[in-house]
């Protein structure tokens, strides 16, 4: 079983972190700091309680003002990286929402290495017009980290995040700054600008077309950042989009051989496979296959996973899939009748039911 994203906060870990801050806070109380820590409650908590509790801890123990603590979290900063150091960055999100100077600077050193994406959104939100205008001059450091920032910070969507309704309705401000890195050396960034595309998307399709059609063939980079952006409209079966990347054609093939498991059991697999076939080259195609989970009320949810996006330049090719029938926290499980189906270029061509029975049976 994989390990829980929670106990990257281990006592290692945190005891790290005392001896990191009192080399440059000699009076830290670490001891206290540790238990105060690893309280009652400590077990109960997930992630993100964990890092504000820290957070709140950090606060505590350093009894300074605010200016005088970052100055202490900066010079310890550079020894932590990854999810696990953006106890740092959720310290200014509690402690410096009524200092933008100071936060600033201090969300510029903590998102190296690490990311200040969750906690520029409550600067967003209060200080809208001045974080902006802080994530266009990022944009355009020499730093990876900081470009990145500026698009990942302003996504409308941002999983795990608090969301941003005023650029949900109207997202002209981030779309400012897409601009400015639509042609971004690094991948890292390319890849922030896309998935903010695609949160844009989920409420403003439109402009994410406009998007595409204004910049799709202008570079291979900017190629994929199209396509990428526009993944939840391709997986919806949008005509337009389809038609901008050419997955509009499809009757020119068959789909033929098609066999499929008609039961399976709980915690194994579906297994299923078929061959397309044309007269002609295939050609540019997208295949996907969505399965119909029943649910507990006994009506049935879609889920739609991609199987091949690319150009076929023959004229048959056969695939195998599987689908793995595990029960998990996100997803249960249902016993009873499920469907199958096979998706080319965003039309249902084939549905077939199967049985998901009890393992015990």
């Amino acid at each position: 079983m994989a390990e829980q994203l929670k106990n990257l906060y281990s006592e290692v870990y945190i005891e790290k972190l005392a001896l990191e801050i009192k080399k440059s806070y000699k009076n830290f109380e670490s001891k206290m700091f540790i238990s105060s820590i690893f309280n009652t409650s400590w077990q109960d908590l997930e992630l993100k309680a964990r890092m504000r509790h820290i957070a709140i801890t950090l606060n505590k123990y350093l009894p300074f003002l605010y200016k005088e603590q970052l100055e202490i979290l900066k010079d310890i900063k550079k020894d932590f990286s990854g999810l696990e150091a953006m106890i740092f960055q959720d310290f200014v999100e509690v402690f410096g929402l009524d200092d933008f100077s100071e936060s600033m600077k201090a969300l510029k050193v903590f998102t190296q290495d690490s990311s200040s994406e969750f906690a520029i959104r409550q600067f967003i939100l209060k200080y809208e017009e001045q974080t902006m205008e802080q994530m266009k001059i990022w944009s355009q450091s020499s730093n990876e980290h900081l470009r990145r920032l500026s698009s990942e910070g302003c996504r409308p969507r941002l999983p795990w995040a608090v969301a941003l309704p005023k650029f949900k309705q109207n997202p002209s401000k981030v779309l400012e700054i897409i601009e400015l890195l639509k042609n971004d050396k690094s991948l890292y960034v390319r890849k922030s600008v896309a998935n903010n595309l695609n949160d844009i998307s989920k409420d403003n399709p439109q402009l994410v077309m406009n998007f595409v059609k204004q910049n799709l063939g202008s570079s291979k980079e900017l190629d994929w950042i199209c396509k990428h952006a526009s993944r939840t409209l391709l997986k919806k079966g949008d005509k337009q989009t389809l038609n901008l990347f050419n997955f509009d054609k499809s009757n020119h093939i068959n789909l033929t051989k098609f066999c499929y498991d008609k039961s399976v059991n709980i915690n194994e697999n579906l297994t299923f496979s078929f061959e397309i076939n044309s007269d002609e080259k295939i050609g540019n195609i997208r295949i996907e296959y969505a399965i119909d989970y029943l649910k507990s009320n006994k009506t049935h949810n879609r889920k739609i996973f991609m199987i091949s996006q690319n150009e076929i330049k023959s004229s048959s090719k056969k695939f195998t899939k599987k689908q793995i029938f595990k029960n998990m926290t996100t997803r249960k499980h249902y016993l009873g009748k499920h469907f199958i189906a096979i998706l080319i270029n965003g039309e249902e061509i084939l549905k077939e039911e199967f049985y998901l029975n009890d393992t015990c049976n």
